[in-house]
């Protein structure tokens, strides 16, 4: 296990990494103070990468874009001091696989990392919001449907790979949208993490 910790602040750097090691003892963890220094490990293979947003030069946003476009191959999760829901949404639906505030409390982080390792999305249950609802009443196919779609796969890739129409596709999507409240695949995105929906 590889990981890229990318943060200006060495402090902030140092427990992380101690935490990391408590949670992965078999951790190989790397540093990098600012996005041009992580840019220049991009010839590495890592299987997590841990992203500040502010940073000398990068400013909100700016550094998961310059940052997910070079580690394609594994998850990216903002860990920002930042925590408003508008920033952790907009954070999710740009590709980052968690959002972890500074402020959470080293178990919280512990087990965020544990949902994203296992190929979830972390989201914090305050960016959620009152959203609920459940997905007790969908059938194996719906959910067979969903989980691709929120895995980014077009509609119509899911048609082809289950063998049935896009409109089909269309009306599963639809139903289970209205099951768990949510108006899109961003905000069933959200649902996903947070009901521990396994992608």
């Amino acid at each position: 296990m590889r990981v890229l910790l990318i943060d200006d602040h060495a402090l902030f750097r140092r427990g992380l990494r101690l935490m990391l090691r408590e949670l992965m003892p078999e951790a190989d963890v790397s540093e990098a103070d600012s996005c041009a220094a992580a840019i220049d490990m991009a010839d590495s293979a890592f299987d997590l990468v841990l992203l500040d947003l502010n940073m000398p030069g990068m400013q909100g946003l700016s550094a998961l874009d310059a940052i997910k476009p070079v580690f394609k191959q594994c998850p990216v999760v903002v860990v920002s001091g930042e925590d408003s829901p508008t920033l952790i949404r907009t954070a999710i639906q740009d590709g980052a696989a968690g959002f972890i505030p500074k402020t959470s409390e080293p178990e919280v982080m512990q087990a965020a990392l544990r949902v994203v390792l296992a190929r979830g999305v972390y989201v914090p249950a305050d960016a959620l919001g009152a959203q609920t609802g459940s997905l007790e009443n969908l059938t194996p196919r719906q959910l067979e449907v969903l989980r691709r779609a929120l895995k980014g796969t077009p509609n119509k890739l899911i048609a082809r790979e289950l063998n049935i129409s896009e409109g089909t596709v269309k009306s599963h999507l639809s139903a289970t949208f209205r099951a768990i409240n949510a108006r899109n695949r961003t905000e069933a995105l959200y649902f996903a993490a947070h009901s521990g929906f396994k992608l």
